[in-house]
């Protein structure tokens, strides 16, 4: 159990997918601009990355490592997330049109979203078993969803605020991720 709550610890705070290495920027910065549509992201991005984590583990388990084709892992990985994408655009579509369009051109970017083939990644490299890879991918996407509403409250906080002409906007919202980025790591014990 302590070792769940490590992971989850790790992936969430410590090592933060966002903050700490930096990957899913691109969806970040552009649908943190109100928390029902980071909200949404982030729960679009917990269901990709757990299927495909746990898809991708079991690829790479049960055929790329006995056929020994880990030398097209990325290429396979890639694919299975594009798919899974492609049914959530499905269904979102169907389902929750105002989601959908909130989202707008972020949600088919989730295929390259880095941090969905990043987690799936490590995962490998990390010779997780599927549920410990499955935690994983879970707190990593509970972590960037988090990173995502945090900034979405700032964002809306920014709005209200007096800043200087020349730094509304991106500017100031990259300077306010930054910030963000070096508290998360604090967590992380940078600078011991």
């Amino acid at each position: 159990m302590l070792e769940y709550l490590a992971i989850i610890f790790t992936a969430v705070l410590a090592n933060n997918i966002v903050f700490s290495q930096f990957l899913g920027i691109c969806p970040f910065i552009g649908v943190s601009k109100d928390l029902q549509s980071a909200f949404g992201m982030g729960m679009a991005v917990a269901f990709v990355m757990g299927l495909a984590t746990c898809a991708t583990w079991i690829l790479q388990h049960y055929i790329l490592l006995p056929l020994d084709l880990t030398y097209i892992q990325t290429i396979v990985f890639i694919l299975v997330i594009a798919i899974l994408v492609q049914m959530l655009e499905i269904i979102l579509k169907k389902t929750s049109p105002s989601l959908y369009a909130a989202l707008g051109v972020y949600l088919p970017l989730i295929t390259t979203n880095c941090a969905v083939l990043g987690v799936a990644i490590i995962v490998a490299q990390k010779n997780f078993g599927l549920l410990h890879s499955l935690v994983y991918a879970l707190a990593t996407a509970g972590g960037f969803a988090l990173a995502l509403a945090l900034f979405a409250a700032i964002r809306t906080q920014l709005e209200l605020a007096d800043v200087p002409r020349a730094m509304r906007g991106v500017p100031v919202a990259l300077i306010v991720a930054g910030i963000l980025a070096m508290a998360f790591m604090g967590f992380a014990g940078i600078g011991q």
